[in-house]
């Protein structure tokens, strides 16, 4: 104790030291810095913020402004940028999406009445998750503060909208879950347990943060959760048992360190269980392009074709929606008959026009709760809320107990709209810095002020003429000087003339200078009438802001409200623009669809596209697909996955007709690429996407499953397939669509019970390829790997020459056997076992030699193979 305490006073004492070398301003600049290390200060000098030493290197770099010096302190220059204070937020738009936090540091002493360097601290810090300025954010997209605590076998996760202030908790039980969750969530800043080892794909994360531990204290946590909801416990948000909530306590302490503000629009803490939606792992969002497509962007996805929300809030619902699909069949029916009955009359054209003119209410009430909503928040808000009556008039014949429950909860705000509406001026400033946001006539001091200040002229014509008329002075004047400011002047030969009430201010040689009174007042309130109404109006718009707080709660409510019916209304619109039907969701496990279409591809194709039919039962829970590449067979099994999120979601769905049992999970093994940050090929990759759906699906899942086996040998790849296959059928009995192009897989059909071969459909004319893209029973007769080619821009001496190798290894025979040799069923693969035997060949499995002219037997078959499947 005693060597740490004085190792601490020597490092206080060189601390002090090295202070000392420094200007007071940069003490005091250093002093701050202290305090937040881990952050860019932004540091107000009058009309910039400035940055200094290694601060300045890195945001010269990041933001590509100039670094230059400023002065020197303590003998060496002092490195430096600065951006000007009105355009900070388009340089702090730049930081936060890098995953830089950055701490503002305000002037917040007099200038004029302070010695030495003006006092300032830091009023709040802006970092990725906790941002709610406007410019800061994606409208469309949820920028979400996340945190995850690790436990024994499972992990509490906690996210926060610090926009609208949703605020949600549950617990997951793996690692592999947990990056599933954190990359449907993908946070905009992500915190973690200092001192313990984190998966790379997490901690490599832009806006990755590690807490000390102490943060993720479980009775810290509740004391402060309990403290801000006002609660004796947490047990009222079912929540009480979870891991999560040392997340929740580690994340809300955050929000509060860097807001350094109340945080009453979080009103609740809710949880998600995870029981009630359907599970979709990072590589099923990734294969079916939700709301992201393959190349990153929104474009062709099922978002962008679903998403014609006419408010900024709506279109996050929307993609929330679309990646938390439902088990809760309640809900989705409930949002079915909201569907209908907007359809019905066309009414989603009726409320159209009204939920544009709404804007971004939920992240206006953030702002609002956090005091940093600006004028044009506040004007946004009055204009929004203007609607509701609209919005109410429109919804009051409806039958839909989903719509009239939204009706209920929008409500009306008519002492607010008036209040708003008397209160700001038509079109207000973007801050209210330098005024002109308050409306004449809303205060009576105000006004007041406003007019000394652009009627003194008016107001000293008026006060010279009266006095003139009063004294019968006619040198009389009244005039102003910078240094004795308001004045009457009389002629010294009229002076002795002056009434009583006039006080002697200055004696001239001709003149003498007077002041009244009157004038004394006019002048104390003309010289300050500019500053005093920008402080007049800076009160009375935190008023505003403040009496808008008082209605925060039902605000709030009626804005979620607002979202849910512009997504509905949206899907209404959706269905009748796109020959949507409404699904029949019933207790029964099956799915079958009558003739349906991929959405995404439908709208792209000039020509029309090819619906199919989709059906599972106990008869038939797997399809074995075949058919020619670019025959449709990814597009098909994608389409049907797409058909049943939009069912579970609540949506209509693109087919003729649609009747299912709720799945429980999607997965996807569709096409996959090198993971080279991760250090896996593109064969481990789809090794482990095909265990995680072995270990993970159930007989209520709907499993894609397309070409295993591939990444690796001819016979390697067949016996991970077949396996796969067998396990699927006889272990899991999933809802499956398995292609391929291993043609011995086809025999499985005979073998197993639920197993049917299907395939896509072509024809070939003048040696060329005609994809007819519709579903046919039993397996394909031929692969057209030489016709793809073809189409593919192969030269032309290329095909001719694969023509004839072909020809040559399909005319062998296996020695001693003129029949073709079928394989033998492959080991059955237990339950986490995938990897077991991965390595060794399976060579011994199947045929034992093809004796070509001149290439080795594993050679021919694996040539034979690949032409084959081109």
């Amino acid at each position: 104790m005693s060597i740490t305490a004085s190792q601490s006073n020597k490092k206080n004492k060189s601390s002090k030291a090295d202070l000392a070398q420094h200007t007071p301003m940069m003490q005091q600049y250093l002093r701050i810095k202290a305090e937040h290390p881990n952050e860019l200060v932004f540091y107000r000098m009058g009309d910039f913020y400035e940055l200094f030493f290694d601060d300045a290197k890195q945001a010269a770099r990041m933001l590509d402004v100039t670094l230059t010096a400023r002065g020197k302190s303590g003998g060496n220059p002092i490195p430096m940028c600065g951006v000007p204070f009105h355009a900070a937020e388009n340089y702090l738009a730049k930081l936060v999406k890098l995953g830089v936090s950055v701490a503002i540091c305000e002037q917040i002493g007099d200038p004029n009445t302070t010695k030495g360097p003006v006092e300032r601290k830091v009023v709040r810090v802006v970092t990725p998750g906790t941002v709610s300025d406007e410019a800061l954010m994606d409208a469309t997209q949820d920028n979400l503060l996340v945190a995850y605590y690790r436990g024994n076998e499972t992990f509490g996760i906690a996210s926060l909208d610090m926009g609208s202030g949703r605020f949600v908790v549950f617990d997951t039980d793996s690692e592999a879950s947990l990056i599933d969750e954190i990359a449907r969530l993908r946070p905009a800043e992500l915190l973690a347990q200092d001192g313990l080892e984190h998966p790379a794909v997490l901690s490599q994360l832009p806006g990755f943060r590690q807490r000390p531990e102490w943060e993720f204290d479980e009775d810290t946590a509740r004391n402060t959760l309990s403290r801000h909801f006002q609660t004796k416990d947490l047990g009222g948000f079912g929540c009480d048992d979870l891991l999560a909530i040392r997340a929740a306590g580690c994340l809300f302490g955050y929000a509060q360190e860097t807001q350094r503000t109340s945080l009453q629009h979080i009103a609740s803490m809710q949880q998600e269980n995870q029981d009630d939606r359907v599970t979709l792992d990072s590589a099923t969002r990734r294969n079916l392009e939700i709301d992201i497509n393959l190349n990153g962007s929104e474009e062709n996805t099922l978002y962008s074709v679903l998403n014609t929300c006419s408010t900024a809030m709506g279109s996050r619902l929307m993609r929330r929606w679309l990646n938390i699909p439902l088990r809760q069949k309640d809900v989705l029916v409930k949002r079915q008959q909201s569907i209908a009955e907007l359809l019905s009359g066309y009414l989603f054209e009726s409320l159209t026009p009204h939920l544009k003119n709404i804007g971004d209410l939920e992240r206006i009430l953030g702002r609002v709760a956090l005091r940093s909503a600006r004028p044009r928040d506040l004007s946004r808000l009055c204009s929004s809320l203007a609607e509701y009556p609209k919005l109410q008039e429109n919804l009051a014949s409806t039958d839909s107990e989903g719509l009239k429950q939204l009706a209920e909860q929008i409500s009306e705000f008519p002492e607010l709209v008036a209040l708003l509406d008397k209160a700001l001026v038509e079109n207000p400033p973007v801050v209210i810095r330098d005024g002109g946001v308050i409306d004449d006539g809303y205060d009576s001091e105000l006004d007041e002020l406003r007019n000394i200040s652009s009627n003194a002229g008016d107001f000293l014509v008026r006060l010279e003429n009266e006095e003139r008329e009063k004294t019968k002075l006619s040198s009389l004047k009244v005039g102003y000087n910078r240094v004795h400011g308001y004045y009457i002047e009389i002629s010294k030969a009229q002076s002795e003339r002056a009434p009583a009430e006039y006080i002697r201010r200055q004696t001239l040689k001709n003149a003498e200078r007077f002041i009244t009174p009157e004038l004394k007042e006019f002048e104390d309130k003309a010289l300050s009438a500019k500053s005093r109404a920008l402080t007049r109006e800076k009160a009375l718009y935190d008023e505003l802001v403040e009496r808008i707080n008082e209605f925060l709660g039902p605000l709030q409510i009626a804005a979620g409200a607002v979202a849910q019916l512009d997504v509905l209304n949206a899907l209404s619109e959706r269905a009748e623009q796109l020959n949507l039907v409404c699904p029949t969701l019933n207790d029964k496990s099956g799915i079958n669809i009558t003739q349906g279409r991929h959405l995404v591809v439908e709208q792209v194709l000039d020509t029309p596209f090819v619906p199919n039919d989709v059906s599972f039962d106990d008869s038939q829970r797997m399809m074995i697909i075949t058919g020619p590449n670019m025959g449709g067979k990814s597009t098909y099994m994608r389409q049907a996955a797409l058909i049943v999120l939009m069912a579970q979601i609540g949506s209509y769905v693109p087919a003729e007709a649609c009747q299912m049992g709720l799945v429980d999970r999607i997965f996807t093994r569709i096409g996959s690429s090198d993971d080279l940050a991760g250090g896996r090929s593109t064969f481990m990759v789809e090794m482990t996407e095909t265990a995680n759906i072995l270990n993970n699906a159930t007989d209520k899942s709907l499993v894609l499953m397309d070409e295993i086996g591939r990444g690796t040998s001819t016979y390697d790849g067949l016996s991970l397939a077949w396996a796969s296959v067998e396990h699927l059928a006889k272990n899991i009995n999933a809802f499956t669509l398995f292609a391929t192009h291993y043609f011995e897989i086809t025999s499985l059909a005979d073998q197993l019970d639920a197993v049917v071969n299907i395939h896509l459909d072509a024809t070939e004319h003048n040696d060329d390829i005609v994809f007819l893209h519709n579903i046919q029973k039993g397996p394909a007769s031929k692969s057209y790997g030489l016709q793809v080619a073809k189409l593919a821009g192969i030269p032309e001496q290329v095909i001719d020459c694969a023509k004839k190798q072909l020809a040559k290894l399909e005319n062998q025979k296996p020695e001693n056997d003129k029949a073709p040799v079928k394989p033998r069923p492959a080991p059955q693969i237990a339950q986490g076992e995938l990897f077991a035997n991965a390595e060794p060949s399976a060579v011994d499995l199947f045929v034992e030699k093809l004796v070509p002219d001149d290439i080795s037997p594993r050679e021919a078959l694996d040539i034979l193979y690949k032409l084959k499947t081109l």
